[in-house]
Formats: structure tokens, C-alpha cells, sequence
């Protein structure tokens, strides 16, 4: 396997873009096509993007009978479009969740392409190139790819941003007022994906840097604020002068007083993490050459008078402590700072006059990777096994490449050959992301029910319509995105028993847990309901099993 330091690797240096789109691709489609929408994110915002598009609502956000909201609208809008594309090309259409999950596939290759483009300009070509694949290849961004949400398009804009801040930074006096427009078209586009989130990360950055020089910041000037800002509000406040009149104000009590701040102060969602979280998360988040980060660390410190360290350090350090202080933590919630983490530790390992790593931090680095690949390969197998009993092909090829990539970069970094290590890991990465993505999840059948629940239906209610379901025990966004937006989620047992009472058309589902309340008010209706068929599943989001039990009235 050539070097991308070597003389050897003229390929990479000729063709960089083309190289990192291969990966991205590499990393993204295995899985992309066959797995089923999964609870509860992404079902949410896919269903949400479905019913604008079946309705031709493009300002309010609902997910069956109730409004979302939550998030602002852009990411909806991009999904729109590229279903509106795959339905044009006759190559899909709203029902395959895949038709959703472009828009983050996308965010995924741009923003491993802008931080090339703007690697080469901090640190160099080859450790530019170095860094934008460790950030294809780290292991959340390659789950954000397949989920039709916010985070990885999020990321792209984050990218632009900053790598048009940072350019205003190093060479003030030759920033163009394109470069300026740029940068706050990016950072409106970021407010339509995510609200706050993508001009928080450029201000802290600027906030850090105009103290870390004196109070000095003649980059703030190249940036055109005075215009900048006007444009980036003339990108955002249509929509939310739209919104807020098609809700009454209740998109901004809900998403910023509900959303937001429940965030801030609690955490959402059980999601709830103590400070540190994201360090002691980092190894598997950035998996397999982010490891690299830690031994680069104090290298990066030493260096931050430099004024690209200091600018790639203002990137990561305050964003990082601001999600260390919200008590909701996910792995994605630092993935903005991902690039800059890959550029500092992709310079260190590409620099011929580096500091060694004290001996136990190169130890502890192998340590780490040996347990996070051995983890994947683990959880490939446990997983299947307590699902179904048995293990499908993908499941047992995770082992030997787990096995291999460990070999291979436990080698490399043996030998101190950090690069070497980190270009291995990522093409290692490969074969072993895509026998969990493709060859294990999409065939744990268990905990996909929505479609075997789809199955049951046209097996046993031939011509059903989802006006005419009603399900109780499994209020998930799947079944809404599978079975269509009609289909009546039901509080309790009685409730199933009563609507399966008021028509001979209808089908119910019924969870186990409210089974006796369903047969009990049944039979207080004079009604003998008839049970065609079950579905056994296992609730990933609750974390346990449930039968649901289908009825029709006899």
C-alpha cells in the first residue's frame, strides 16, 4: 500500500478530488440503498419532507396529524429537491427513504472536499489530502451519510464557513468580497439546516482569536460585516417570517424555549452525558485514523502561536466546550470541529521534524483502535445473535476485517509510520463498514418492523388504506413513513378495541402490554375481533422486545 508521502502515490497528488469522492462514495453507499428508515430522527424528518411534498406545503413542517417544530426548514428543502430528482429520473420514488438520505451523502463529500481545499492552503497538499480522508473515513460521519438528517449537510456549510474564515484570517488584504458573500451565504444556508449551530462555530472562533491577538482582528473588516450580515438574514428571514405567521409564533416558543434550551438544561431525548463525554467518545466517533488527534495534541499546543495552528485551535477548542457544557450529548454534536481536528493531526503525522509521542500515549493510541475495531466486529455479532439467533454473512466477515485493519495499523503505528497508519486504517475501514452497513443491519429483521408490518398488512388486508390502521404500543415515525401519514396512533388498549369497533374495514395493531385492555373492551362492545396475524419485533428506541398483534372485526 503506497504512502501518500511517498514518490510512489503520483496518482493521489494528480487526481486528490476524484480520490476523495471515491472514498466518500466507498464509505456511503454500502447500506445506503437497503437499509430501512430507522427510528426516530430520521423518520421524522423524511415523513416531514413526504407530507410537504404530498401537500405542497413548503413553510410548515408536520409529521402525521402534528406540527414540527423543531428544526428549521433547509434540510427539507434539499430532500425535497433530490426526491423531486429521483422521481424526474424515474429511478426512485417518496416512498424509498434512500431518496432522503441524499442531501447528507452529499453534505459528506463536500465537506471532505472543502476541507481539502482548505487544508492545502494551512497545511500543505499531501496533509491536506491526508486529512480529508481520515474525515471520510471516521465512523460518524459515515452513519451521518446514511441517515436523512441535518449533521453531515450541516457539516458542509460548517466547512465553507470556515474555511472561508480562515482565509480572511491568514491574508486579510487579499480576501475578496466574493470570498465575503460566500462566507455568509454559508452561514444563512447553516441557519436554514440547523438554526444557531452554524454561525456559533465561526463566532466563537472569532471571539478567541481576536483575544488570542491582542484584541486585534483586521480579518473582521476583509469579511464585510456591514453587508455580510443583510445578506445572510435576506437568506434566512423569509422562511421565518412564513413560519411564524403560518404557526402564530408557535415554531419559535417550540423550537428555541422546547428544543433548544431543553437541550442546554436537560438532557433531551435520555441523551444526557457529563462533561468529557465527547473526549471519552472521540476514539470511537473518529474511528479509525481520528486516534492520530490525541497523539498530535500536544504538538498543536506548542505550536499555537502559529498563526494556522492558532486559527485550526480557535476552530475546535471553544465549539468543543460549548457541547461539553449542554447537558443533551450525541456523537455527531462535535462534528463541526472534525476537520480542523483532522488537519492539526494529519500536519503532526505528515511532518518529518514532529515530536515523538511519549511512549505510553503511542501504546494507548494502538490500545484504543485495537478496542474500537474489535468493538465493531463485536457488536456485528452480538447484535444478530440476540435478534435472531443466528448470524448473518456480514456479521462473521466483520471479524477477519476488523482483524485486519487492526494488523495493519497496529503495524504501522509499531513502527512510528503515523500517516502510513492512518491511510491504512481508512482503507481498511472500508470492507469493515460495509459488512455491518450492508451485509448485517438491513438483515436483523427484528428490529425493522415497519416493513414486516407493511407485509402483514397486504398479506392479511388486501386493498388497506392507512386511514383505515390504527396501531397501539408502537408510536414510531417509521410506521408512519412506511404505512403513509393517516395511520392512527392509538393511547391505550381500549382505544384499539373502540376504533377497530366503529367500521368492518379495519385493522388494528395491538402491543402485547395492551392486549388485556383491548380484549377486555371488545368484549364489553359485544365484538369477537379476529386475529390474522403478529408481528415480533425488537424496539431499539425503548430497548425492548414487543409482539404486535393484529385484528379484524369477525
Amino acid at each position: 500500500m503506497p504512502s501518500l508521502h511517498a514518490p510512489s502515490a503520483p496518482w493521489a497528488e494528480r487526481f486528490p478530488r476524484a480520490l476523495l469522492i471515491l472514498l466518500c462514495l466507498l464509505m456511503a453507499l454500502p447500506g445506503f440503498f437497503s437499509l430501512p428508515s430507522g427510528d426516530r430522527d430520521e423518520s421524522r424528518f423524511a415523513q416531514a419532507t413526504r407530507q410537504m411534498l404530498d401537500s405542497g406545503d413548503y413553510v410548515r413542517l408536520r409529521v402525521g396529524e402534528e406540527d414540527r417544530n423543531k428544526k428549521p426548514v433547509g434540510i427539507h428543502w434539499a430532500q425535497a429537491a433530490s426526491v423531486h430528482a429521483v422521481e424526474a429520473l424515474g429511478i426512485g420514488s417518496r416512498r424509498d427513504i434512500w431518496a432522503y438520505r441524499i442531501p447528507s451523502l452529499l453534505g459528506m463529500v463536500l465537506a471532505v472536499l472543502l476541507t481539502h481545499a482548505l487544508g492545502r492552503r494551512l497545511v500543505g497538499a499531501r496533509p491536506a489530502l491526508l486529512a480529508a480522508a481520515m474525515l471520510g473515513g471516521c465512523l460518524v460521519l459515515m452513519v451521518e451519510a446514511h441517515i436523512a438528517k441535518t449533521d453531515a449537510a450541516l457539516l458542509a456549510t460548517v466547512t465553507a464557513a470556515m474555511g472561508l474564515l480562515g482565509a480572511a484570517y491568514l491574508n486579510p488584504s487579499g480576501f475578496t468580497a466574493w470570498q465575503a458573500a460566500g462566507f455568509w451565504v454559508a452561514l444563512g444556508v447553516g441557519v436554514l439546516l440547523k438554526g444557531p449551530i452554524a454561525p456559533m462555530v465561526p463566532l466563537l472562533a472569532g471571539i478567541t482569536l481576536f483575544a488570542a491577538d491582542r484584541w486585534r482582528a483586521p480579518w473582521l473588516g476583509a469579511l464585510r460585516p456591514l453587508w455580510g450580515v443583510p445578506l445572510m438574514l435576506l437568506i434566512v428571514l423569509p422562511w421565518m417570517a412564513a413560519i411564524g405567521i403560518a404557526t402564530e409564533g408557535r415554531f419559535f416558543a417550540e423550537a428555541i424555549g422546547d428544543d433548544m434550551l431543553g437541550k442546554v438544561g436537560s438532557g433531551d431525548e435520555k441523551h444526557w452525558g457529563p462533561p468529557g463525554y465527547y473526549l471519552l467518545t472521540f476514539p470511537v466517533a473518529a474511528f479509525p485514523a481520528g486516534v492520530l488527534a490525541i497523539l498530535a495534541a500536544r504538538s498543536a499546543w506548542a505550536q499555537r502561536t502559529l498563526p494556522r495552528t492558532r486559527f485550526l485551535l480557535a476552530w475546535i477548542v471553544p465549539t468543543w466546550l460549548v457541547f461539553e457544557a449542554v447537558a443533551t450529548k450525541l456523537p455527531h454534536y462535535t462534528l463541526p470541529t472534525y476537520p480542523a481536528i483532522m488537519l492539526l493531526a494529519a500536519a503532526w503525522a505528515m511532518d518529518p521534524l514532529r515530536d515523538a509521542p511519549p511512549r505510553w500515549l503511542a501504546i494507548t493510541a494502538r490500545v484504543l483502535v485495537a478496542l474500537v475495531a474489535l468493538g465493531i466486529a463485536a457488536v456485528a455479532l452480538v447484535v444478530p445473535w440476540a435478534a435472531t439467533g443466528h448470524e448473518p454473512l456480514g456479521a462473521l466477515l466483520a471479524v477477519p476485517f476488523a482483524l485486519l485493519l487492526l494488523a495493519l495499523v497496529w503495524r504501522a503505528m509499531a513502527r512510528a509510520e503515523w500517516a502510513r497508519a492512518a491511510v491504512l486504517g481508512v482503507v481498511a475501514a472500508v470492507p469493515l463498514y460495509a459488512s455491518v452497513m450492508e451485509f448485517t443491519l438491513p438483515r436483523v429483521a427484528p428490529i425493522w418492523i415497519a416493513p414486516r408490518l407493511e407485509a402483514a398488512l397486504n398479506a392479511h388486508a388486501p386493498g388497506w388504506a392507512a386511514e383505515r390502521f390504527g396501531i397501539t404500543s408502537h408510536a414510531e415515525p417509521s410506521t408512519l413513513f412506511r404505512l403513509g401519514a393517516s395511520v392512527r396512533f392509538l393511547r391505550r388498549g381500549e382505544d384499539a378495541a373502540r376504533f377497530l369497533h366503529e367500521s368492518p374495514s379495519r385493522t388494528v395493531a395491538v402491543g402485547d402490554r395492551a392486549l388485556a385492555d383491548f380484549r377486555r373492551e371488545a368484549a364489553s362492545l359485544g365484538m369477537t375481533p379476529r386475529e390474522v396475524s403478529q408481528v415480533a419485533g425488537f424496539n431499539y428506541t425503548r430497548g425492548r422486545a414487543i409482539t404486535l398483534h393484529l385484528f379484524q372485526k369477525d
